[in-house]
């Protein structure tokens, strides 16, 4: 069976940013049977991401991340639809999803590594099970509830970095959802801004790149910073770090202004900010969603619960077309989108 894939083309280079180039669309061809055991798969989405950055890398700089290897197919979170089943547990028109997902039109994939989906609890939305129902908002919740130490009735402020993000745009409404009494966010261009305040229910949110952030963190968390959902590092993070109270507590979600950087994960803070760091007591733990499988069941149902009753608003940047991707990826490295960014393979 003839089918079209994308491939990994290039390094950008440990330090280099990432082009369209760097992927390379090519016709391939799989196996016309498949065998006891697997499906052929049809793909729906594909999901985008900044940790994709570090695959690009020979060496990914973390132990449960492989990188991707020149001329051969990427792969990451994925939906798609079975056309043909030899799973017990799976038939055709069932769709089901897998975080290594081939960057590929058609695919034969070992049903029993599939997830199957339910579209009735994100009101027929599939690809919100690639983001706000997916690992983006199990990231956030998860980060939040487990690393945040939320309270209702704390009266708890908490500022989210690259909030206008896939995962910074839910983690400020789950932090109001999970009790914070302040959400500020902050990101970089005045229509994300409006986005976060009229649309996701933040109390208020910074331009980065008009403002100066230290000094407008003061006027809007007067009170100091007792939570912080860090999506990006860099001078952005240091300057929140500085405004934080004592025994505050810093959700380590991403570093993506330090991804096109050879820098360990996570990237060490200057040492004034790592003084302000220990002599406040502020924990700052690298955390990861994988290390909670056992949580993520109820969180998902919580998510979806949450997206039904239009607690939790969504956003979407859909791209349509596989030969996009390599473009759909430099985009979202480049901070172009507002909440997650996915590409339509299929209808």
């Amino acid at each position: 069976m003839i089918i079209q894939r994308v491939v990994l083309n290039s390094r950008p280079g440990k330090n280099g940013v990432p082009v369209a180039e760097n992927f390379r669309m090519e016709q391939s061809t799989i196996a016309d049977m498949i065998q006891a055991g697997q499906v052929l798969v049809r793909t729906l989405y594909l999901s985008v991401d900044p940790y994709m950055r570090c695959r690009m890398n020979e060496d990914t700089g973390s132990d449960y991340l492989l990188p991707w290897q020149l001329s051969e197919v990427a792969d990451g979170g994925g939906i798609g639809v079975v056309e043909e089943s030899k799973h017990d547990n799976l038939a055709k028109g069932d769709f089901v999803t897998s975080f290594h997902w081939p960057w590929q039109t058609m695919a034969i994939l070992d049903g029993g590594l599939l997830q199957k989906l339910v579209p009735e609890l994100v009101n027929g939305r599939l690809s919100y099970f690639l983001g706000a129902a997916g690992i983006t908002g199990l990231t956030a919740l998860l980060g939040i509830k487990e690393k945040g130490h939320v309270a209702v009735g704390a009266n708890q402020t908490m500022v989210v970095s690259g909030a206008a993000g896939a995962c910074g745009s839910l983690a400020g409404q789950i932090g109001r959802l999970e009790g914070c009494s302040r959400v500020v966010g902050i990101a970089g261009t005045d229509e994300k801004c409006s986005i976060l305040v009229q649309e996701m229910g933040f109390d208020a949110a910074i331009n980065y790149k008009k403002v100066d952030v230290s000094e407008r963190l003061r006027e809007l968390c007067p009170g100091g910073v007792d939570v912080y959902f860090d999506n990006v590092g860099g001078d952005i993070s240091d300057a929140v770090i500085s405004q934080m109270n004592r025994n505050s507590h810093i959700i380590l979600c991403g570093q993506i202004s330090q991804y096109n950087k050879d820098v360990p994960y996570p990237p060490p803070l200057p040492p004034d900010v790592e003084k302000i760091q220990k002599e406040r007591n502020i924990t700052r733990e690298r955390f990861l969603v994988l290390n909670y499988l056992d949580k993520q069941e109820a969180s998902v149902l919580q998510l979806c619960q949450w997206i039904q009753e239009g607690k939790l608003k969504v956003r979407e940047t859909i791209v349509e077309g596989l030969a996009n991707i390599g473009a759909a990826f430099q985009s979202m490295m480049n901070g172009g989108n507002i909440g997650k960014q996915i590409v339509s393979v299929s209808k």
